[in-house]
């Protein structure tokens, strides 16, 4: 059974369908993270799960239970925010403490579990300092061990890293994963930023205007791009009208190659970075290099053919061409992907 399920929920504001027949399942022990743009959804999906705001239509159930009228504390779920939402006038023991003391628990407990999980979070013997003097990363660990203190059967994350700078982001998500495989923690976080997301969840959710636009593991969504939305949200530009005959596409660029098996007819194709491989400019489609864009060990090359859209190559540091340079271009079969929906 899975831990949580959604099934046809449906949340308006006036005409708008903030999320439109949504159905989605989470399992025990899973991260999920969903990803879309702003407006897509996501965010309307946590708070009708925590129950800070209603459904139109659907349920929602965790264990099995429907949570029709179940009050945000009765629900056993834990959220946290992208500005962390701490008590300013409590000292950080104060804020880890705050769920255990709402439900009772006792100083000594109260004590021992704000020391285990500060130590958890890499804050040990922290109880004592001010919300003020905390960095942005300290701020964030110090919210997740809040989250996690009344030991939530669910853990939701909004925009959890949103705030912090790119560097402080890639590590902190590293050590959250980690952290979570290791307590078992079930996981749904809403981002926008595709990177954090791959690199936390077990499972990828995609939406588009209130509905699910593909879900799957970060491998499967990444390989397969289910449309031309989804591969373009996820930074890929070489998205192109195509017409599939045997393993080859028709398109602006010239003929494609297309792995075996591919569908056949009019349809949309990607080819990603990966697969556009430069050459001499005596051979393959001839282009002019327009820039260069370094990104750490490789470097994205943007391609400008004559009377075509343009084209991003992905080439070693090594290998990088000089800007204003004639280049051929062939293609790989095994970086196209054809896309099943536009």
């Amino acid at each position: 059974m899975a831990l949580l399920r959604l099934e046809d929920v449906t949340v308006r504001f006036g005409a708008r369908a903030a999320l439109d027949a949504v159905d989605l399942e989470v399992a025990e022990h899973e991260i999920v993270c969903v990803l879309g743009p702003s407006g897509s959804g996501k965010s309307t999906l946590l708070r009708i799960v925590a129950g800070l705001q209603s459904a139109d239509t659907g349920r929602v159930l965790l264990s099995g239970a429907d949570q029709a009228g179940v009050p945000v504390h009765r629900r056993g779920v834990g959220l946290m925010f992208q500005d962390h939402q701490l008590f300013p006038q409590r000292d950080v023991g104060g804020n880890v403490a705050f769920g255990l003391r709402m439900r009772g628990v006792g100083r000594a407990e109260r004590a021992r579990r704000v020391d285990e999980l500060l130590t958890l979070v890499g804050l040990p013997a922290a109880q004592r300092r001010a919300v003020a003097s905390l960095s942005g990363g300290e701020q964030q660990r110090v919210a997740l061990a809040r989250a996690l203190a009344p030991e939530p059967r669910l853990l939701m994350l909004d925009e959890p890293l949103g705030q912090l700078d790119r560097g402080l982001r890639e590590r902190l998500v590293v050590e959250l994963r980690e952290l979570f495989g290791r307590l078992g923690t079930t996981v749904l976080a809403v981002t926008h930023d595709q990177g954090e997301a791959f690199a936390l969840a077990d499972r990828v959710v995609v939406m588009r205007d209130g509905r699910i636009a593909q879900a799957g593991t970060p491998l499967e969504v990444w390989q397969r791009p289910a449309s031309e939305f989804v591969a373009r949200f996820l930074g890929f530009d070489n998205v192109v009208a195509a017409t599939v005959s045997g393993t080859a596409a028709d398109t602006v660029w010239g003929k494609i190659p297309v792995p075996d098996g591919s569908p056949q007819g009019e349809c949309k194709i990607l080819v990603r970075p990966a697969g556009v491989r430069l050459d001499d400019a005596s051979s393959g489609l001839a282009c002019r290099v327009e820039g260069l864009t370094f990104r750490g060990n490789h470097v994205a090359v943007r391609l400008r053919p004559a009377g075509a859209p343009p084209l991003e190559a992905e080439c070693s540091l090594r290998d990088a061409p000089e800007e204003g340079a004639e280049v051929g271009v062939v293609f790989g079969a095994e970086d196209v992907v054809v896309l099943s929906e536009r």
